[in-house]
């Protein structure tokens, strides 16, 4: 008799959750089903997706596995990074502390962090807060600083060799050290370092006990994804995550979907938790303001499926238009592993996905499926099957390219030098330094962070590299002879590295 109160419980409690989600059923319904389906097609080994709809977590659900090795399953309480999703997160805490009276978006970055200094004087000088989170600053893609793992005062000084990509605000090129300022700035105007601040100033306040500051912090838990990689033969194998620890402000959230639903139910509701509001309604719809007009070669090629008319960045979210909505949106890449966040926000409606494959675009066809059939109650899209049919294409693309390289190539030449004397140690302003070393007959190069790359002959003095982190890829490496017919520089990645005089 005493089991019969705990059974009335328990049938009340299933049956209010079936209700307050009744509305909700077949799209529910469909949507498992092509989650399931797309996992199939893309071979991710696991996932998790939270969706949140009129201030209700209507759909959490974890599938797969969170390592290919265990067979453990992917849970919605399995910790997985964020990525670049973390941008909005730190523009959130930046917000507050407009609020509190501590910062202006309009203050000069100069004023507060004069270490930071800038190869555009004029750029330097006339930065704000906000042109930290909107990718305009002239600034290209130096992500190698992070990469190498130089430490924060390191990164801070090397910024001020990056050439501009283009003029101060004048276009856009996406990139993650704006953002890692963006975090000093936050330690220098309140006091306290980022990790704390974001820690206690919003997860703690939004109950986000499962989510923490970066990896390190992390491993607290013992429920974490495994990172995978699929190389070109299809075959999916575990790799190691590769920790930086300046990319916390950028990229460096772990979390899990349990928690991001929280995150997303925050961001729909008006920055507000249990009513309270966390930002004033001014700071909450600067977020969500076009900042940055988005180039077509920056956005993604998802364009090409959903017709937008036109992509801007709001400050830590790119924006789009679909059907006839303002679309939010972030993705989060690092090695072996992804994310997504998407809202609608006209529609309070939104949507996070985890996965643990590297640059799988399960995440994209998750997103899109859920605004149809949660928002526009249209299950006409494949967009699995689109969206790897877009992608697969321009695999195809970059496949095409590389054969035109290896037909290019000239056949039965040597090197100029012996091995040996391509050996030693070279420098570049930015990146730092770099060594060519000999084991055995043939040649390696040595970067920051145990980043290797093995080379090989190609042809005259250029080397085919191929990164010991297998899914970094590979290049040419070419070597440049002075006039005394020694080595005196080479070129890779597009960045050229000085030889050292012995």
């Amino acid at each position: 008799m005493k089991k019969l109160p705990l059974l009335i419980c328990l049938t009340f409690f299933l049956f209010n959750a079936y209700t307050q989600n009744a509305p909700y059923q077949k799209a529910i319904k469909s949507f498992d089903a092509f989650a399931q389906n797309a996992m199939q097609l893309w071979k991710t080994p696991g996932f998790s997706v939270v969706i949140v709809k009129d201030n209700k977590i209507v759909f959490n659900k974890g599938y797969g596995v969170k390592d290919i090795a265990t067979r453990a399953p992917f849970e919605t309480s399995t910790l997985s990074i964020c990525a670049s999703t973390t941008k909005a997160m730190t523009a959130v805490c930046m917000g507050m502390l407009v609020d509190a009276g501590k910062v202006s978006w309009t203050d000069k970055v100069s004023d507060i962090y004069p270490e930071l200094k800038l190869y555009d004087n004029y750029a330097a000088s006339e930065l704000t807060v906000k042109d930290l989170f909107t990718h305009n600053t002239g600034l290209g893609n130096a992500d190698l600083l992070w990469v190498f793992d130089y430490n924060m005062d390191t990164v801070i000084h090397q910024m001020r060799y990056i050439k501009p990509a283009y003029s101060f605000r004048s276009s856009f090129v996406y990139q993650n050290l704006m953002y890692i300022v963006a975090g000093e700035v936050i330690h220098k105007v309140s006091g306290i370092p980022w990790e704390r601040f974001i820690k206690d100033s919003l997860f703690a306040r939004l109950g986000m006990n499962n989510t923490f500051p970066n990896y390190r912090q992390s491993l607290v838990s013992n429920n974490h994804i495994t990172t995978h990689y699929m190389y070109e033969d299809s075959v999916v194998e575990t790799i190691p995550f590769i920790d930086s620890k300046t990319i916390d402000a950028a990229g460096g959230v772990w979390s899990c979907t349990d928690d991001m639903g929280k995150w997303i139910n925050f961001m729909l509701d008006s920055a507000r938790v249990n009513g309270k509001r966390l930002l004033k309604q001014d700071t909450y719809s600067e977020l969500f303001k076009p900042q940055s007009i988005v180039t077509e070669d920056e956005f993604y090629p998802t364009k090409q499926l959903t017709h937008t008319h036109w992509t801007t960045y709001g400050l830590g979210w790119f924006q789009e238009d679909y059907k006839g909505r303002m679309v939010q949106f972030h993705t989060g890449s690092l090695d072996g592993a992804v994310a997504i966040a998407g809202l609608i926000p006209d529609e309070n409606f939104g949507v996070y996905v985890f996965a643990n494959m590297d640059h799988t675009e399960i995440r994209h066809a998750l997103m899109y499926k859920a605004m149809d059939l949660f928002v526009f109650n249209d299950d006409n899209t494949n967009w699995s099957k689109e969206l790897y049919q877009l992608y697969a294409a321009r695999f195809a693309a970059n496949k095409k390219r590389e054969a035109q390289r290896d037909s290019a190539r000239v056949s039965n030449t040597k090197p100029s030098l012996e091995l040996k004397d391509y050996a030693g140690s070279y420098h570049n302003e930015l990146y730092g330094n770099a060594g060519i070393v000999l084991q055995g007959d043939s040649l390696v190069a040595k970067f920051p962070n145990n980043i290797n790359v093995d080379l090989s002959h190609w042809n005259y003095d250029t080397f085919l590299g191929r990164f010991e982190y297998k899914w970094y890829g590979k290049d040419l490496m070419r070597f440049s002879l002075n006039e005394e017919g020694k080595v005196s520089s080479f070129n890779f990645l597009g960045i050229e590295y000085d030889k050292r005089d012995e």
